[in-house]
């Protein structure tokens, strides 16, 4: 069998936190910020909104897009870097809310997260062990942020998208890869809570990368760029993004773009930016999409799929 999306979802909170906003927190301006990142605004988590109550609604949605029920999920993973504890895991959260008694399990691959959790439940449903996988990217990345930092609080949002995946004979999941290189990882890590990132050599090295994983996807499947109906890159700065439509000689008009409103959300990015092209009608049936991300580790990846 082949595992087809059947059903997407999305959550961002209420409260919108504007470039000019952070004009009067941190020393910044809303044209530094758009010249630099294409980001305008970000959705900020009220207090009590957690990673698991946004990865549960977004997966709410997602069940009911799917039109099949929570006890027709077997497998359910969540990629995300904010868990709302060490453990228990936010999935067996997540389980719990929704009511779901199958297998639940994190995946920690930063903002390649959902690129990973995909390809996790692309072997599961070839393998025949799962049928409806259910899969979640949440982050609540403004506990992460020192807002004293221009350089990295204005990058990052919160928010959760999902998407069920299926076990059906038509063609959906073409291929999938991943990789990961943990030399970079003092360009872009967390601590003492805090995010700290060297800006332009991530840049620089997410770029290359990027540049070659296309190359790897479309080789793989004997594919050419005209293929391509839909870019969905991960959201996390819009230079990236063009960099990306550039390489694979797409227009923006088919590239989904989402940074602009959410900033960086990190494992949720391609799913949000997913559901909504979906929802209001961009993405099609039959249509050949490619998912592209790169995150700390640094890890990166990409999904082709036929939706």
């Amino acid at each position: 069998m082949n595992s087809k999306i059947i059903g997407t979802g999305g959550y961002l909170p209420a409260k919108v936190l504007t470039n000019k906003d952070l004009e009067t927190i941190v020393d910044t301006t809303d044209d530094w910020i758009i010249e630099r990142t294409g980001i305008q605004q970000r959705h900020i988590s009220e207090p009590g909104e957690t990673t698991s109550s946004m990865a549960t609604k977004a997966s709410i949605d997602a069940i009911k897009s799917a039109n099949i029920n929570n006890d027709d999920i077997d497998l359910i993973i969540v990629a995300t870097t904010t868990p709302d504890m060490v453990f228990p895991s936010t999935a067996c959260i997540l389980q719990n809310n929704l009511k779901i008694k199958a297998p639940a399990f994190d995946v920690q691959a930063a903002c390649t997260g959902f690129i990973y959790a995909m390809s996790i439940a692309d072997n599961y449903i070839r393998t025949g062990t799962s049928k409806n996988v259910l899969i979640v990217g949440a982050e609540k990345y403004s506990n992460l942020l020192d807002w004293s930092d221009r350089s990295t609080c204005v990058l990052f949002g919160d928010g959760a998208g999902a998407v069920v995946l299926s076990a059906k004979p038509e063609e959906g999941i073409i291929s999938s890869h991943i990789h990961a290189d943990g030399q970079y990882n003092d360009l872009l890590d967390v601590k003492n809570e805090q995010i700290r990132m060297k800006g332009n050599e991530v840049f620089k090295v997410a770029v290359n990368t990027l540049s070659k994983l296309v190359d790897e996807t479309l080789e793989k499947n004997n594919m050419d760029k005209s293929d391509i109906d839909w870019l969905v890159p991960h959201q996390a700065n819009l230079r990236i993004i063009k960099a990306a439509a550039k390489k694979l000689s797409l227009s923006l008009d088919q590239v989904v773009v989402t940074v602009d409103r959410h900033a960086n959300t990190s494992a949720a990015s391609i799913p949000l930016a997913l559901n909504e092209a979906v929802k209001d009608g961009r993405i099609k049936d039959d249509q050949v999409i490619l998912l592209e991300a790169f995150g700390s580790g640094f890890t990166w990846g990409s999904v082709l799929l036929r939706y």
